[in-house]
């Protein structure tokens, strides 16, 4: 089997696990978001410190204390990815996971906003119709939910700023996974101690399945992460653009077919906005990554 199909499947994998993941934090009910997330950090934390001790792989932690402006990144980046999975956790178990797939849905969109804002990046003219188009769907959606759907704006602006920062940072997806859920570990055990010390606590109190469901939290955290590092180093940039729009469409069928979201006409039409913007924004993406190697394959020949 070639690098490039072996790193296909490895995308394929980690985004049909993201797919379906409504359904696994469906399962952590009667557990309120906050300890869903709590119990998500710490065990993410455990799990990925046993990886890398097995790996023998701490030297990165050196740098990281010697590095404060990276340190800083890492703990940015941690309250984003916090917020981010936090929002997507009431998302879910709020009866939205529509609307949490729309959030990633537009993201792609948001990250070209931020390169334009942040970065100080020029847009492509199909870049820019994409974002004007996504723009008109956001507001035809706010007029459908009579609100601005601030669960799928919320997951596209923490993940759109939180990828920005981990590009700067390079840090690879196992250490930086550790880093970050360790930044958030310290609020997690003490907002988990304040729960038990309450008697608020669902953990170990609902059934087994409910206990090891949660304990698992932090392997299900880890798995597609790591897939999806092996999948970016052998799979070509246009084909991880492509692959990047599996998991919100699993998580809008898993909202439509198994949950049974509504979808009335002005919402499908906001979505069909969407997807006609994303249409535009891959197509544009795609040819001019086949210009770039033209263009190498042409200075290489020269």
């Amino acid at each position: 089997m070639s690098e490039e199909r072996r790193g296909y499947l490895y995308g394929l994998a980690a985004y049909i696990m993201w797919g379906f993941f409504p359904i696994y934090f469906k399962m952590l009910r009667p557990s309120p978001p906050l300890e869903i997330l709590a119990h998500r950090v710490v065990w993410s934390v455990l799990f990925v410190a046993l990886l890398l001790t097995v790996m023998r792989n701490w030297r990165f932690l050196g740098r990281l204390v010697r590095t404060p402006r990276l340190l800083g990144g890492v703990t940015l980046a941690a309250v984003l990815i916090g917020i981010n999975w936090g929002t997507y956790i009431y998302g879910v178990n709020s009866s939205r996971v529509v609307e949490t797939a729309l959030g990633y849905f537009i993201t792609p969109l948001l990250v070209v906003v931020l390169g334009v804002t942040v970065l100080g990046e020029r847009l492509r003219p199909l870049q820019w119709v994409a974002v004007g188009i996504g723009g008109l769907a956001v507001a035809v959606l706010a007029i459908d939910y009579g609100r601005l759907p601030y669960i799928a704006l919320t997951l596209a602006a923490s993940f759109g700023c939180y990828g920005l920062i981990k590009k700067r940072m390079s840090l690879p997806p196992a250490e930086g996974l550790f880093v970050e859920s360790a930044v958030l570990m310290l609020p997690a055990l003490a907002f988990l101690t304040w729960l038990n010390l309450s008697g608020e606590a669902e953990f170990g109190h609902v059934s087994l399945t409910h206990t090891v469901l949660m304990l698992v939290a932090g392997v299900l955290t880890a798995i597609p992460l790591l897939l999806f590092a092996g999948a970016a180093n052998r799979v070509p940039l246009a084909g991880l653009g492509i692959l990047q729009y599996l998991a919100p469409s699993l998580q809008l069928a898993v909202g439509l077919l198994i949950y049974h979201e509504p979808m009335p006409p002005a919402r499908l039409a906001g979505f069909a906005l969407v997807w006609v913007a994303l249409l535009v924004f891959t197509a544009d993406g795609i040819r001019s990554a086949r210009a770039a190697a033209r263009t190498r394959a042409a200075t290489v020949a020269a």
